[in-house]
């Protein structure tokens, strides 16, 4: 009868909606007060939350505005994307604890690590990581970030001071800066002064590619284990650094939907993801319930998405002993927007959001104890299971410098790899202690490195929302063999690879006088041509096989070869 009502009110009105203007009392908890020498995000930025989608440079001036006010919040640039937008971080707890932050993270990592670790858990902050619109064009978790670090800068009373000497929170405004900023500027410039809701509008239609990805269109939410893009490896640094109880991903979803929070389908969580922790996540999402419930907002959980794939934000803490949690939001794509449950406006998607923020430190805070265990018995049965002698050993003779890229991968993972100590012939494999990685699972990461190398092909569900698995050797399209204890001695294991390792180059032939030539298929091939071509060097690409009389004979060269003829520079 509502959406009924709506739709008449629209043909009355030319089919537009009068523009929001929410002021913050629509979206804070009225049983707070709040300090009234922290701004508030329309001060800095120039708008109400809502009233135009948030552009990162604004989202910037209003975190830099927080952190030189609040004794509760630092902020750090954690470096800089692909269009150099920076990469924040708001750490966010008491003026004591801000302290002391180090020693807190230290004592936190060894509660997880040390065996002999003496300290008590009730003096041990809960670490939570809460970041948003990872998808640049679902932009209501980075417009929520801006109420949530305003809340947390201002509410004043027992209740958020025992909040922030119990926590330490990672709030990481935009996931993804350079896709926030393609899509607000979309919908700020396609804004009518009188809303349409009409999902043909134009405001809804976004062009390809559209603001999903980074600037060189990588989906960054499928990029926590691979960690090749300068946005992911800066949150898995501070993931790495912290290693953090909960960490929560805000999402957007179809229009028509409602609002979704993890577990997910329980057949689709991965076999490696203990059991205590989807009962926490679902512990955690009563708290979700109850904050939803009480502004009103439908919702469901275990009813769609999965928990399997660890490259993924709200997947990756599972295999660190922490608990992830994905929330989806109905996407209102613009301003306001005709949905099956009525009109969704963009401030009521931003409130979703953000009341999710609250409850999921609320849940935090209330579940401590519990958080904090489960982290400290994830890692001492991955003590107690491993083997001390299982070991992958990865190798390719023909382009070690995929060898290299691989283990800067894990490198990136806190992932320890050996040099051998000598020659290991396997069947038609042959590993050496030049280019060979041995990587054995008796560590820290023992878990992770299992599901980075798992060739999995058997499910317990036969649909997935995203990619069952992600072999990463394949991935680098690297040969690797798995060795159990009765196939491999310790004794094989030299000395760590540390610091950056440089494959060997090697000029073959001697000099020339006519012309040098490389092939295409080495993995820093591309990178070479590019620096050839930035020096003023001219260069020549083979569109078809040839052979060469070298020193040592002739040798075959394939397609995409290619060739610097000296003769025909200017600068010899």
């Amino acid at each position: 009868m509502i959406k009924k009502f709506l739709l008449v009110l629209l043909a009355f009105t030319g089919g537009t909606l009068p523009a929001q203007q929410m002021d913050l009392s629509y979206y804070l908890p009225q049983n707070v007060s709040y300090n009234k020498d922290i701004p508030t995000p329309a001060e800095v930025i120039g708008h109400e939350v809502g009233a135009w989608h948030i552009t990162h440079d604004r989202l910037s001036w209003y975190m830099q505005t927080l952190a030189k006010i609040s004794p509760r919040m630092t902020l750090v640039n954690r470096g800089k994307t692909y269009e150099d937008r920076p990469l924040w971080l708001l750490t966010v707890t008491s003026e004591d604890n801000h302290k002391v932050l180090d020693q807190i993270r230290t004592t936190h990592q060894s509660w997880s690590e040390d065996e002999n670790f003496n300290g008590k858990v009730q003096d041990l902050p809960l670490v939570l990581y809460q970041g948003f619109s990872i998808h640049g064009n679902e932009p209501s978790g980075s417009n929520a970030a801006l109420l949530y670090a305003y809340y947390l800068a201002a509410a004043e009373g027992p209740e958020i001071e025992k909040v922030l000497s119990e926590s330490v929170i990672l709030l990481d405004p935009s996931f993804n800066p350079d896709g926030l900023q393609r899509f607000s500027t979309w919908a700020n410039s396609h804004k009518s002064q009188n809303i349409n809701p009409d999902p043909n509008d134009r405001e809804y239609r976004e062009v390809w590619p559209g603001g999903r990805t980074n600037h060189y269109w990588f989906d960054l939410n499928r990029d926590w284990m691979p960690a090749q893009l300068p946005e992911s490896q800066a949150r898995i640094e501070t993931f790495h650094q912290w290693r953090p109880n909960v960490l929560t991903d805000h999402h957007e979803m179809g229009t028509n939907s409602t609002f979704f929070f993890q577990p997910g389908i329980p057949s689709r969580t991965h076999p490696l993801t203990p059991k205590l922790n989807q009962e926490l996540t679902k512990a955690i999402g009563g708290f979700h319930a109850k904050a939803l419930d009480s502004i009103g907002s439908l919702y469901y959980s275990e009813e769609d998405y999965d928990d399997f794939y660890y490259g993924k934000g709200s997947t990756f803490p599972d295999i660190h002993g922490g608990i992830g949690i994905l929330f989806e939001q109905a996407s209102s794509r613009g301003h306001a927007q005709e949905s099956d449950h009525g009109i969704l406006t963009f401030p009521f998607t931003i409130k979703n959001q953000f009341n999710a923020a609250l409850s999921t430190l609320k849940a935090g805070i209330s579940l401590r104890m519990e958080l904090l265990n489960y982290q400290r018995l994830f890692y001492k049965k991955l003590r107690q299971n491993i083997g001390s002698e299982q070991v992958y050993l990865v190798q390719d003779e023909n382009d070690p410098a995929k060898i290299k890229a691989f283990l800067t991968l894990l490198d990136r993972q806190k992932i320890q790899a050996f040099r051998l100590t000598e020659t290991l012939r396997l069947g038609d494999q042959t590993f050496t202690p030049k280019n060979a990685l041995a990587i054995p699972k008796d560590q820290t990461q023992s878990s992770l490195i299992e599901a980075m190398f798992e060739r999995r092909t058997k499910f317990q569900d036969s649909l997935f929302y995203d990619v069952s698995a992600w072999t990463m050797p394949y991935a680098f399209n690297v040969p690797f063999v798995e060795l159990g204890d009765r196939q491999f001695s310790t004794n094989l294991l030299g000395a760590t690879f540390t610091g950056v390792w440089e494959p060997a180059a090697e000029l073959v032939g001697g000099e020339s006088r006519y012309a040098y030539a490389f092939e295409w298929d080495e993995y820093y091939a591309p990178r070479a041509a590019y620096r050839l071509q930035e020096a003023g060097v001219k260069i020549k690409v083979a569109t078809a096989p040839f052979s060469a009389l070298t020193n040592q004979g002739v040798k075959e060269f394939d397609y995409g070869t290619i060739m610097i003829p000296l003769g025909v520079q200017d600068n010899q």
